[in-house]
């Protein structure tokens, strides 16, 4: 069975590090991923960027640029995920982040907080799928627009 998901993802990289949360639950459970996540009803991608990001770090996105889709494919147990991922480069101001977390009123929030991770340090060991993209990315591999697959993937 395949099933697709489509996520919106802020990207902030400041001194060579990136702005990932750590996932509590889901198939990418104890990796560091970027923060972001699926569109509410009527809700455009801009939208979910801003309020997504909000959610998962506590900063408010001050500008949004870039846009770009790829797309994965993550073989679990019983299924095939066909992740569509939207990526924004965004910039925040480090210096104002909520102290506490928006509560999430109908779902529960699978961040179990930020961290800033040297862009070096992230790999398949550690990293979601979501982040193994923008490796390849920033790595200028020619294949990035090529469909890629994890097969038989591994939940930590």
């Amino acid at each position: 069975m395949i099933v697709n998901h489509i996520g919106i993802y802020g990207i902030c990289i400041i001194d060579n590090k990136l702005l990932c949360i750590k996932k509590e639950k889901g198939p990418y459970r104890n990796r560091f991923d970027l923060p972001g996540g699926s569109q509410k009803e009527n809700e455009g991608f801009t939208e979910t960027l801003i309020r997504e990001f909000k959610e998962e770090t506590g900063y408010q996105i001050e500008n949004y640029r870039n846009c770009r889709v790829y797309d994965i494919f993550v073989e679990e147990t019983n299924r095939t995920v066909h992740h569509i991922m939207v990526f924004y480069d965004v910039d925040i101001n480090v210096e104002q982040k909520d102290v506490v977390l928006e509560k999430l009123v109908d779902e529960l929030n699978d961040s179990s907080g930020i961290y800033w991770i040297d862009l070096e340090k992230l790999d398949i060991s550690n990293a979601s799928p979501v982040i193994l993209k923008l490796v390849q990315e920033l790595s200028n591999d020619e294949a990035i627009l090529e469909k890629v697959v994890y097969n038989n993937w591994k939940i930590l």
